[in-house]
């Protein structure tokens, strides 16, 4: 290992080697220091269960918010692949299962609303909705990996005082009450600003309205693609690229302080043989902002606190529904709702705002190798066997403690698979496959899981509350010219946290190293 190079990353997440592989290919000296045995964070892939050939993304699991641009310009070998069906939430009408399903062409899409609304005006108002989203997703997009605008400037991008007012200044809910009746349709469409976020409809904070728009604009059309290979496809072609542009990775190497002038700063890590010390022009921080203010004796920001309950499985397969109308393979192709109509939904925000666990926990379930069979390993695609991905909402990380953590995840997940068993026609604890040890193959993650494994503070799979993707006077930096600027000219944010952060993006890794590259 050198002492000093032109950069230093903290952190080897998705975000962070996005980063390193940029400054890497422009000729700077680049050496990341990752805390984990392997690079990647929460975007990796691993087998859970032991004597299983089935590589689950454990942690994050779609696509949406990751910029072709950076794929191209990096050269990465990492595809997706499209879902032939966008959603299924089933539900029960006049006592009979049903269901809405969103996909396979716009005809069976407005039969599908027909059916369970008995005529077209929902679809006609659903149309209308997206195609307002989408159009902001075409003009916003874009933005994301340019110099970050102001609000004024956004605004004349986005050019429709319409969707601008529904999407960055009213709270969701008034833009899903006034267009949509039916109680279900209005869930489907809320969903989208809860994911990860702890909020209610009507916040008037507006944290749902900055969750929505990026479960909207990825791609410029909001569309969530499946990663062909896992998500640890992604960190495998990153770490590759870094590493043959030159780039020097070393894991089991925790930073534990960045010092800096403003020119030149001393990084200290430490391994399993001792401390050591390097120097840089520039560091990088892919951790947190509570991590980066540490690292730097900073004052802390605000406490972040993350909302969600992952749940992995390996099926021996799929189970049959109790709707007769839609097959299993293309009801968890898509993203399947459950608990997830509009009052269920602010059902179970109250009731874990009030400190309680939700007694229908709302939850959003998709199966991976339905779209990409190559994680599983040929004997399990033989056997029919299926992943399947649970991600519950609502479930802030104040429920959970050390003392409880174990508990409090087994009767959370037991309550999100009983709302899940309500719309099968078998148990799907009688899906489950087994592994070489005979148990299950389930395992749930909580908030403090997640706190503990990648050091998300409260669990929160963004670092923090999303922002909204311009420059004002919440921007904790200033802002600087790409919004990942610290009050320190030669650190920077590469993390989810920074403006324009959250999801599986690239997007602040590649705009820490335009900001680097232009200073």
């Amino acid at each position: 290992m050198r002492s000093s190079y032109d950069a230093v990353v903290v952190g080897g997440g998705h975000n962070a080697l996005v980063a390193a592989a940029y400054l890497a290919r422009a000729g700077r000296t680049v050496l990341l220091l990752e805390r984990l045995k392997e690079p990647g964070g929460a975007t990796v892939s691993t087998r859970p269960f032991p004597g299983m050939d089935a590589d689950l993304s454990r942690y994050s699991y779609l696509v949406s918010l990751l910029p072709k641009k950076i794929v191209r310009d990096l050269d990465l070998d990492f595809r997706v692949r499209t879902r032939t069906v966008s959603s299924y939430t089933p539900t029960v009408r006049d006592g009979q299962p049903t269901g809405l399903l969103v996909g396979g062409g716009e005809a069976r899409t407005r039969e599908s609303f027909a059916r369970l609304t008995g005529d077209d005006r929902e679809y006609e108002a659903w149309r209308d909705f997206y195609a307002l989203t989408a159009q902001v997703a075409a003009r916003v997009f874009p933005t994301l990996t340019e110099p970050l605008p102001d609000k004024a400037e956004l605004r004349r991008r986005v050019d429709d005082d319409t969707a601008w007012r529904a999407l960055f200044e009213e709270p969701i809910g008034k833009a899903v009450e006034s267009r949509f009746a039916d109680d279900l349709v209005r869930g489907v469409v809320l969903t989208d600003a809860l994911i990860g976020t702890f909020s209610d409809a009507h916040d008037p904070s507006l944290r749902q309205n900055r969750c929505f728009l990026y479960h909207v604009i990825g791609g410029g059309t909001g569309d969530w693609n499946v990663p062909v290979g896992g998500m640890g496809a992604l960190t495998r072609a990153l770490t590759d690229t870094a590493r043959a542009a030159g780039a020097e990775l070393r894991t089991g190497h925790e930073v534990t302080r960045v010092e800096t002038d403003g020119r030149r700063a001393e990084v200290t890590y430490r391994t399993e043989d001792g401390e050591g010390t390097v120097a840089a022009r520039h560091v990088l921080v892919g951790a947190s902002p509570q991590e980066l203010a540490a690292l730097t004796g900073d004052a802390p920001p605000p406490p972040a606190e993350g909302a969600q309950l992952k749940v992995n499985m390996l099926l021996k397969r799929l189970p049959a529904l109790r709707d007769p109308a839609v097959d299993p393979r293309e009801a968890f192709a898509g993203t399947f709702h459950i608990a997830e109509g509009y009052e269920e939904l602010a059902r179970a925000y109250a009731e874990a705002a009030a400190g309680g666990l939700p007694a229908a926990p709302p939850s959003e379930i998709y199966c991976h190798s339905l779209t990409d069979p190559t994680i599983l390993g040929q004997d399990l695609v033989d056997r029919g066997c299926h992943t399947l991905t649970l991600f519950g909402l609502h479930t802030p990380a104040r429920l959970f403690n050390d003392a409880t953590n174990d508990a409090v995840r087994a009767e959370l997940m037991a309550s999100a698979l009983a709302q899940l068993d309500a719309h099968l026609a078998e148990p799907i604890a009688d899906c489950l496959a087994t592994d070489a040890d005979g148990r299950p193959c389930v395992e749930a993650k909580t908030p403090l899981d997640l706190e503990r494994d990648l050091r998300l503070p409260g669990g929160n799979i963004f670092h923090g509350d999303l922002s909204f993707p311009y420059a004002d006077e919440n921007t904790p930096q200033g802002p600087g010219r790409w919004g990942v600027e610290t009050r320190h000219p030669n650190i920077h944010l590469c993390g989810a946290g920074a403006p324009r952060g959250g999801g599986v993006s690239g997007i602040p890794g590649h705009n820490a190293a335009m900001a680097v590259l232009e200073g």
